[in-house]
């Protein structure tokens, strides 16, 4: 960015010029080393270009400062260019570009600027987060690579345990090198899939399915050509415009969808527009822009949903936005949960207003086969208007705006159930079919049930078919609170009343109902009042009391037959017993993940809590020693590296501990044992190939309180090295409030000598359950529970 000044006293006119290193320096006059001020000036660049790679291994964001000095006639001449391509209609970018470039040579260097940027509250919590839940995350920055590439690592977009491939080259033909090398490189290391998969991948064609391989289980079945692997990608400004061209850009794509992260540098605002078109129309996936300034207008205004960041930037990419946040830590909140409950309303909504037609409108389909097929219903006409417009609209509003499958704090701390929505597990052609066959069961039941009733009596059409509305009607709000996941009433079996909850004879909390429970509730009973208030006014008002079909005082005659309330029993339950059959085998035998987390929703607040906290991931009850809603363990997706399998022994065995180090993990050489491999009763909650946390049935008696092996401070001297029966966070039991602390000492080996580490917790922090926990195998799990450790 340049500016162009005039001295009020002296009318020195002087251009004053901003930038990246690596352009402003391109831009600078060379200096003339023959003379000693020339060969200063060579210093000078050289001294601030070194300072600038200081600056930026420090993280700090850099900016070179230029300047030059123009005669009246030249800038007179300038400026008559500039105004000439400023008002031309053909090739005016062009114009005004050559008229920058005219502006912006031979410079002189005044100095450089390096500038503290801090990273936001919550920034590495929320990548990380987002990257659990499947998402690859691509960061396109103005920043110089040294400065970039520090800031990934500071919020967690580059693991150091990762292999960083870095693309830098200076012309087309170097950046088809360095792509080719690299794409060998990634097939050879990580045995990538056959030549023909490599070939289609470089020619452009990507499956949708293939792009971001997920490692649960139930993620698609199509191969990708490229898993994504535990690879960073760092391209700078000039090899991604090389690398954006139309012959390069297939393999870049192949390289970049590779890596479990992309780092861009020194790109331009028009770049990153390009990368997240190339991105969004290549990979056929959806695409997410978030930025705070005015260069993120572009990117924003292309990608598929575009966040905005207000702050210290400015209100541009505010204003170019889908969605508006104060915070990037936000982001979490708004995809995880929000964007969670967004895709699972609408999806069951749809099926929902599907099926709910259908069936009202089978149940005139089936009639013509007793009035040969003229057209007419046996339903009365005010009937048939009102029946979407009022009688069944309110609950589903009411359930498509506030129903909520699991709670935001679950969503939050389990970012893996947000797969849910990226694999449509919601919406799948196969249900719509399951659905459309159900709707049609439930009207042929709704039909011929009230058909059968009165076959032999002489009602008239419209007391015949009164019940057939009802019944309907019932049919389908009762189908929509099969539907429905918020129908928590009560908090849960916890022995003492919560704080909230005025006490109780026997200590029990009162049931609390959730906002959205009663207003489903309400919806319910307010659209079946409706039903009966419309029907008894309009049969009583009698506006059209002529032959032979008369509605007058139709629903007051049925209300005086016993015949019509035992079918407002039957048929609901006839109509709905195969779906309540099919959820309730489904939820019990094949649960899905997102089932899983809404059955630890209905824990207790303080025990879920506890648990998410414990975990940070996968969880399991800690209510019964064989829960009966979580599934057992499967086995490993195909591909999966034996050495990703994380083995859980049981308190009973002797095993060695894990350590996390910067550079690679570390086991002990002790193999599993023979009660380890028959070790089969492990819950999970969710399938992850990292930070799982198993909880077993082989949990001591609760009569029995078990005893962690603990040695004394003095019996852990320095150099010695004692394996412990238990593993490294060793086993957690829960005490009564009155015991003061426990305490768990374990020998670990570090860096080849050993340490006596002892954990101690206080009554405070125990866990309000009556089971054993098994934390997971990692030393950072122990320490977000609060335990105090002293070396």
């Amino acid at each position: 960015m340049s500016v162009v000044v005039r001295h009020p006293l002296t009318d020195q006119i002087t251009v004053y010029t901003k930038g990246a290193d690596s352009v402003i320096m391109d831009l600078i006059k060379p200096p003339d080393t023959g003379n000693s001020k020339g060969k200063r000036q060579k210093k000078i660049v050289n001294r601030t270009q070194n300072y600038l790679n200081l600056y930026a291994a420090d993280g700090l964001r850099t900016l070179c400062i230029a300047k030059k000095i123009l005669s009246k006639e030249q800038y007179a001449c300038w400026l008559q260019h500039h105004l000439e391509a400023e008002t031309a209609i053909q090739g005016r970018e062009g114009l005004l570009f050559e008229s920058a470039l005219r502006l912006e040579t031979n410079l002189q260097l005044l100095g450089a600027t390096g500038i503290e940027d801090r990273l936001q509250d919550g920034v590495p919590e929320t990548i990380a987060s987002l990257r659990k839940a499947g998402l690859q995350i691509w960061v396109l920055t103005g920043d110089k690579q040294e400065t970039a590439v520090n800031i990934a690592y500071a919020c967690k977009l580059l693991d150091p345990e990762e292999e960083i491939l870095t693309l830098n080259a200076d012309s087309q033909e170097a950046c088809a090198l360095l792509l080719e090398e690299s794409l060998h490189y990634i097939q050879a290391k990580f045995l990538c899939s056959s030549a023909d998969q490599t070939a289609k991948a470089f020619h452009g064609h990507f499956a949708p399915f293939d792009i971001y391989p997920s490692s649960s289980p139930s993620s698609s079945s199509h191969a990708a050509p490229f898993m994504v692997h535990r690879l960073g990608l760092v391209i700078d400004g000039r090899t991604l415009a090389y690398a954006l061209d139309k012959s390069l850009e297939d393999k870049f794509l192949a390289v970049a969808r590779s890596c479990r992260s992309v780092l861009c540098c020194r790109s331009t605002p028009l770049q990153k527009s390009m990368v997240v078109k190339l991105v969004r129309n290549k990979l056929k996936v959806m695409t997410l822009a978030i930025g705070d300034g005015a260069n993120d207008v572009s990117m924003i205004q292309v990608a598929d949903v575009g966040v905005g960041i207000s702050g210290q930037e400015g209100m541009q990419a505010v204003m170019a936005s889908d969605f508006a946040l104060p915070r990037f830590r936000y982001l979490q909140k708004l995809l995880l949960v929000h964007g969670h409950w967004c895709y699972s309303r609408l999806a069951n909504m749809i099926l929902y207003f599907f099926y709910k037609n259908a069936m009202f409108v089978a149940l005139i389909f089936w009639y013509q086969f007793y009035c040969g097929f003229s057209g007419s219903a046996m339903i009365d006409q005010w009937y048939l208007i009102f029946f979407n417009l009022m009688f069944s609209a309110f609950p589903q509003l009411i359930t498509g705006t506030l129903d909520k499958d699991v709670s935001a704090e679950t969503l939050q701390q389990l970012p893996q159930l947000y797969v849910n929505g990226q694999n449509s597990e919601e919406y799948k052609p196969y249900m719509f079919w399951m659905n459309m066959i159900d709707a049609f069961y439930q009207s042929l039941i709704c039909f011929f049930i009230p058909y059968f009733a009165y076959a032999d009596s002489d009602v008239d059409l419209f007391t015949w078919g009164t019940p057939i509305t009802t019944l309907a009607l019932f049919t389908i709000l009762v189908h929509l609170g099969i539907e429905t996941k918020t129908w928590h009433t009560a908090t849960s079996s916890c022995h003492r009343a919560p704080k909230y909850s005025p006490p109780t004879p026997h200590g029990l909390p009162l049931p609390q109902f959730y906002p959205q429970t009663w207003m489903n509730w309400l919806s319910i009973a307010f659209s079946i009042a409706l039903f009966f208030t419309v029907a008894l006014c309009y049969n009583a008002s009698c506006p059209t009391c002529y032959s032979p079909s008369n509605p007058y005082w139709t629903m007051q005659r049925l209300l005086q037959d016993p015949l019509f309330y035992l079918l407002c029993v039957i048929t609901p339950v006839a109509a709905l017993l195969p779906r309540y059959f099919y959820r309730a085998c489904q939820g019990t035998l094949f649960p899905s993940p997102v089932q899983v987390g809404r059955q630890l929703d209905k824990l207790p607040a303080e025990t879920r809590r506890n648990i998410l906290s414990l975990s940070r991931v996968k969880v399991g009850s800690p209510l019964s020693p064989k829960p009966p809603f979580l599934s057992l363990n499967k086995p490993s997706p195909k591909g999966c590296n034996k050495k990703d399998q994380r083995s859980f022994p049981s308190s009973k065995t002797s095993q060695g501990p894990v350590l996390q180090t910067d550079n690679q993990s570390r086991r002990s050489p002790l193999g599993p044992t023979d009660s380890e491999k028959g070790l089969s009763d492990i819950y999970t909650l969710v399938p992850s190939e990292i930070d799982t946390l198993p909880y077993t049935k082989d949990a001591p008696p609760l009569s029995e309180e078990p005893q962690p092996p603990s040695t004394k401070d003095s019996e852990c001297p320095d150099k010695t090295l004692e394996t412990s029966n238990l593993s490294l966070s060793s086993w957690i039991t829960s005490t009564p409030l009155h015991t003061q602390t426990d305490s768990v000492q374990l020998n670990l080996p570090h860096n080849g000598d050993s340490q006596c580490v002892k954990y101690t917790r206080n009554s405070e922090e125990r866990l309000q359950s009556d089971h054993t926990v098994h934390p997971a195998q990692r030393t950072e799990q122990v320490a977000e529970q609060s335990l105090h450790t002293t070396l």
